[in-house]
């Protein structure tokens, strides 16, 4: 099988948001192996019909990464593949916030990108798209170990239906500042959230530089509140599809987050927090306004390129533990791909180029300067020139990862060694929007209208006590899952 390779550092000058990758060589699809490769793993479930009579074209939509080389690798490692496969293959790259409308449009219109990669937010589009089965009954065959979270992201068990298939997903830890922190006495940051309470509140006071976590309408407030919100103990919804936010204990525990939440804001944050965008944490920790933030290490990727002193400065943790000792982060991003119902035209090309992609996912990690970690961490290594310096006994992409977190390839000179390690583990403590049960159509607009951030920001601003903000939350939540559970694409009890 064929492969592009690129300069890991500086890449190939960057293409523009629309970008044609295309070439008919009949010659180099011959080479290739055409369907060789997939004959040789047993999969006779899929193939090309009528691969080479015509010139096909595969359109591909995706969000801007946020580390931009990946976006530049991506665009290569997909003309490569189409021109392998006499594909022209066009490849659109738009903001993370912007693709739940775009598709939403494309659905309306029936007409669109063949493939399109999408958060959590997936599972929403379950009546509009195409059974994956296939694809990734074939990766789990042919890549054995799978991160146990991709499964409940991916599939639907009301209908019984894979609406996505997920190629990857990012790891959402704390990063820290730890000059900051080592200052206020604890050098390796806070481990639990009554830590980064006290801790926080007094390096807020005495260096002036505030806790970063968001309570606003944007992705990483979205997902702090629910690891917040696991942390004491609490979720939205059980394993079975039914709310549970308003109930009992649950609710209870629920209220002491968002008081905890109230707190932390009052003694170590500013007003700044209710308007942030997805980037302000980012800014704020590279520009030495905050001391703790939780995100992906895209801020420290960044802070290397532009304030390469403030990254020497970046170290991080897991999850905080809670009150009872519950340590939860959701997956910060997925990568999940749908194909919709109206490109089952070319429902062969796209299934066969996600599974080169999974195929080659030791190049996303590192082009992706291991924002992007594997679904499939029994993936083996292909052989040859990967386009970067080999890993002694690095066979699998688990392997590969572990060693690239104990020794990133990436630190600058005279940085830390092994700052990522604790990142290892990540697989033990991150789970799903939906946790304890599978993400699903009803959890994914609860999502996508910021609820939860909401809830936690009216009591931090005193419009409502933690117990209205927490009631006004249920009442909303149970309206979205009558709604869906009304079409029958989730399950759970009907609400009295």
């Amino acid at each position: 099988m064929s492969h592009q390779l690129f300069d890991p550092q500086t890449g190939r000058p960057t293409l523009s948001r629309s970008t044609t990758l295309h070439s008919t060589s009949r010659r180099r699809v011959l080479q290739a192996g055409g369907l060789a490769g997939l004959a040789a793993i047993g999969a006779p479930w899929f193939h090309l019909r009528n691969a080479y009579a015509a010139d096909k074209t595969l359109k591909i939509l995706q969000w801007s990464h946020f580390v931009p080389t990946y976006d530049t690798w991506f665009d290569g490692f997909a003309k490569a593949w189409g021109e392998a496969n006499g594909v022209e293959v066009v490849v659109d790259h738009i903001n993370i916030g912007d693709l739940v409308t775009t598709t939403t449009s494309e659905m309306s219109a029936n007409s669109g990108h063949d493939i399109i990669e999408l958060g959590p937010e997936a599972a929403q589009f379950t009546p509009n798209v195409l059974d994956m089965a296939d694809v990734n009954e074939q990766a789990a065959q042919q890549f054995g170990e799978i991160f146990g979270v991709i499964r409940r992201v991916s599939y639907n068990p009301i209908v019984k239906s894979w609406y996505a298939f997920c190629h990857g997903w990012t790891i959402d830890c704390g990063d820290y500042r730890r000059s900051l922190w080592q200052k206020a006495g604890m050098e390796n940051g806070p481990d639990t959230y009554q830590q980064l309470l006290d801790i926080g509140e007094k390096i807020h006071k005495e260096q002036g530089v505030q806790v970063g976590i968001g309570m606003s309408q944007e992705l990483d407030s979205n997902m702090v509140a629910r690891s917040i919100l696991w942390s004491w103990g609490a979720s939205v919804q059980d394993e079975n599809d039914n709310v549970i936010l308003g109930q009992g204990n649950n609710r209870k525990l629920a209220i002491e987050s968002v008081k905890y939440m109230s707190d932390l804001y009052h003694r170590a944050m500013t007003p700044a927090v209710f308007a942030w965008n997805a980037a302000s944490n980012n800014q704020d920790l590279i520009a030495g306004k905050a001391s703790y933030i939780v995100n992906s290490i895209s801020a420290y990727r960044s802070a290397q390129q532009s304030k390469p002193d403030i990254a020497k400065d970046v170290y991080f943790t897991g999850p905080l533990a809670g009150p009872h000792g519950d340590r939860w982060a959701n997956v910060h991003v997925l990568y999940n791909y749908i194909i919709p119902k109206f490109a089952k035209a070319r429902e062969d090309l796209a299934k066969r180029f996600i599974l080169h992609l999974a195929e080659n996912y030791d190049q996303a990690m590192y082009q992706s300067k291991l924002y992007n970690s594997p679904s499939y961490f029994g993936t083996p290594i292909p052989k040859g020139d990967r386009g970067y310096k080999a890993v002694d006994g690095a066979g699998t992409l688990k392997n590969l990862n572990d060693a690239w977190f104990a020794h990133d390839p990436f630190r600058l000179d005279g940085e830390a060694d092994g700052k990522l390690a604790s990142l290892t583990t990540a697989t033990k403590w991150t789970t799903n929007l939906g946790h304890p049960g599978y993400s699903n159509p009803a959890v994914g607009e609860v999502f996508n209208t910021f609820i939860l951030p909401n809830m936690m920001a009216k009591a931090a601003r005193e419009d409502l006590t933690a117990e209205q903000a927490v009631d006004q939350a249920v009442r909303q939540i149970e309206l979205i899952y009558g709604q869906w559970r009304s079409r029958g694409l989730i399950g759970g009890k009907v609400s009295t």
